[in-house]
């Protein structure tokens, strides 16, 4: 015998809310009344053909159907102000959605234990541009940093300001640079990315006084963050504005860069080969290559043309891989 079909339970009422909570299996919206109900999914969702692992997303406006019940669920998602992505994984076809309709993203990382490596910023910053998210940097657990950390600090925070990015170095331990984290947050829906084991719950719980969020231990073995956040949750601030908190990530890949538009999410690259030779120039041996001139000059530092060679190589091999890729 089959097995038995379960009753949809019938909608008896449609409100409208925002998704505070990503669980994987369901979601928390907060309706417009302030009520929060637990949600499924109701339909096919998709960003104009894109597949990704997760359809709705915290900061999603949606529609949902009440049941009366315990089993409420969405049934659309309002046209999105803007949304962030990257790769699934890395063999994955798919994108995962960070956050939906938010005024920026604010990087956190640190310089050791664990470590955020330079290429790990620049791909979330390349993919912040490519999206129209303004994005911040913020370095944090300065209250362990030896003097050569604080100098190396310094020359990281430099680097991003002088490309137009805006940087804080803070500590929740001791409170540095918090009031400028509070001001930057302030009346704002801001989300909070980085790797695991960078302290994200602690400036949370910082920022958040009651949010209460589970932190976690540094390896021992590797000196990497292990995961607390285990789902995605938009937090409100007491100060007015709001802040998404996300799993922390291992790595970030790009997802969907055309190769000719890379050098458009470094600033810096995009600037300066307005003065090379050719205009459709990748900057890579190219003859009259302003971008080349300027990195022999030290005027786009080395870290950054390395991060973007490795995203350009992405994108044109995902791009060639397209051209023999069978519809479906």
């Amino acid at each position: 015998m089959g097995k038995k079909k379960e009753n949809t339970p019938e909608i008896v009422e449609m409100r409208d809310g925002v998704v505070i909570r990503n669980t994987g299996s369901s979601y928390i919206v907060r309706l417009d009344d302030g009520k929060e109900v637990n949600c499924r999914i109701k339909g096919n969702f998709r960003i104009k053909g894109i597949r990704t692992t997760n359809p709705v997303a915290v900061g999603d406006r949606v529609r949902v159907g009440l049941t009366g019940g315990d089993a409420d669920f969405i049934t659309m998602i309002e046209p999105r102000r803007n949304y962030i992505i990257r790769r699934a994984s890395n063999l994955s076809k798919e994108s995962h959605i960070l956050a939906a309709n938010i005024d920026q993203a604010i990087l956190v990382a640190t310089l050791r234990e664990p470590v955020t490596t330079t290429t790990f910023i620049d791909r979330f910053l390349a993919t912040s541009e490519a999206y129209n998210i303004p994005a911040i940097l913020c370095l944090n657990k300065c209250d362990s940093w030896d003097d050569e950390d604080r100098e190396l600090g310094e020359a990281v925070s430099y680097l991003y300001r002088s490309i137009g990015y805006q940087t804080v170095i803070v500590s929740a331990q001791t409170g540095e640079g918090l009031d400028t984290l509070r001001e930057l947050t302030t009346d704002k829906v801001t989300l909070l990315a980085g790797n695991s084991g960078v302290g994200k719950s602690t400036l949370i719980n910082a920022l958040v006084p009651g949010a209460n969020l589970r932190t976690g231990e540094i390896s021992d073995i590797h000196h990497t963050g292990m995961h607390t956040t285990t789902f995605s949750e938009m937090l409100d601030l007491p100060y007015g504005g709001r802040i998404i908190d996300i799993p922390g990530v291992k790595g970030f890949g790009t997802i969907d860069f055309q190769p000719e538009e890379v050098s458009h999410y470094f600033p810096e690259i995009f600037r300066i080969g307005r003065g090379c030779k050719y205009g459709n120039c990748r900057h890579t041996g190219e003859p009259g290559c302003a971008v080349e001139e300027a990195l022999e000059r030290n005027e786009i530092s080395q870290s950054r043309y390395a991060s973007y060679l490795s995203i350009l190589e992405e994108a044109e091999e995902e791009a060639g891989a397209d051209k023999y890729r069978k519809p479906f």
